[in-house]
């Protein structure tokens, strides 16, 4: 059975926003980290979303969140139209399911493979001994681990083997959707390729829905259908893969594009033109949070904050230098000489 693509979103997000309070010890003042803020997004049946940005975006908070790993301080996730904390802990882990970035420290090295499979299926109850292993050899067959080491402890695989120990746990109960946060970060270049090209595989048997979540943009070129782009916990800019790489919209999308390294050592290090000046989540700046590394904003970007603008062909890119001037109730930022 092959990704197939509906209308009504699988899973959705609205006004989705978390924060923590961070202590500078027993009279230290107390600070707010806004690490999501107020971040809607939708997914629909048989997409792969590719979710990139720098470290301390708010990535892996989001997971966390669309996963019931943790509540949000605002807003509300959706699976299936119902909100999550609705479905329960149990029905939404048979929904959805996470792959980890190391698949060694989220494997028990005390247990065998064939348990650490199992393990879904024996807390969910489904089947007896017998048809459990037998799922668990299937599912060894699917992500390309030999039968000979069911038995075995991850100690005695490789990278690529543990992962794949880690996929097959994650779709041995068939969730509908998947999140992969930095799936093949931890593995050497030349097993990468392998886990993403079973991933894509994985997707079209299986009818699976998926979220990467990564900073490595070859990573979601390779696999994705959809690009997300966060920034201090905003999705600044949304497109199809194709669109995203051939004609990037939001200024941070075009310098993330630059920072990829290319084989070609003669062009030494790109410069991206944003500065030294790194986002803190603990002091987002007014207006749009990128103003201060944005080498083209202009007047009113330190005050205020862009709205989502619809792009040709589907998605968004929240930044004023789309924004109508009507809109925005600036002169046309074209007439606006650039600092």
């Amino acid at each position: 059975m092959t990704g197939t693509r509906d209308d009504a979103p699988i899973m959705e997000a609205q006004g989705l926003t978390k924060t923590y309070t961070l202590s500078s010890g027993l009279l230290g003042k107390k600070r707010t980290l806004h690490a999501v803020r107020g971040l809607d997004l939708d997914l629909r049946r048989g997409d792969i979303l590719g979710i990139v940005g720098e470290s301390g975006c708010g990535k892996s908070t989001l997971s966390r969140m669309l996963l019931g790993l943790e509540a949000p301080t605002e807003g509300v996730v959706r699976i299936g139209g119902q909100p999550v904390e609705q479905i329960g802990r149990a029905a939404l882990s048979r929904k959805v399911q996470p792959i980890f970035q190391d698949p060694f420290s989220s494997l028990n090295p005390r247990k065998t493979i064939e348990s650490i499979i199992s393990l879904p299926l024996r807390l969910h109850g489904i089947g007896d001994a017998a048809s459990r292993r037998r799922e668990v050899r299937e599912m060894m067959e699917r992500v390309g681990l030999p039968s000979r080491v069911a038995k075995g402890y991850p100690s005695q695989l490789s990278g690529g083997q543990r992962q794949r120990v880690s996929i097959a746990r994650a779709l041995i109960t068939r969730p509908e959707i998947v999140i992969c946060d930095e799936p093949t970060s931890a593995l050497d270049v030349s097993v990468q390729s392998q886990i993403l090209n079973m991933l894509q595989e994985l997707r079209d048997e299986l009818n699976l829905t998926y979220i990467v979540i990564t900073h490595d943009l070859a990573v979601v070129e390779h696999l994705a259908t959809e690009i997300a782009v966060m920034y201090l916990g905003r999705i600044v800019e949304r497109a199809e893969t194709e669109r995203f790489f051939g004609d990037p919209q939001h200024p941070y999308s075009r310098a993330l594009l630059k920072s990829v390294m290319t084989p070609d050592t003669s062009l030494g290090i790109p410069e991206l033109g944003l500065g030294t000046a790194f986002p803190d989540p603990a002091n987002p700046p007014p207006g749009c949070a990128f103003h201060p590394r944005c080498a083209k904003r202009f007047e009113g970007c330190d005050r205020i904050a862009p709205v989502p603008v619809p792009r040709a062909g589907g998605g968004h890119v929240e930044c004023r230098l789309f924004e109508t001037p009507e809109a925005a109730g600036l002169p046309d930022p074209a007439m606006t000489k650039e600092r």
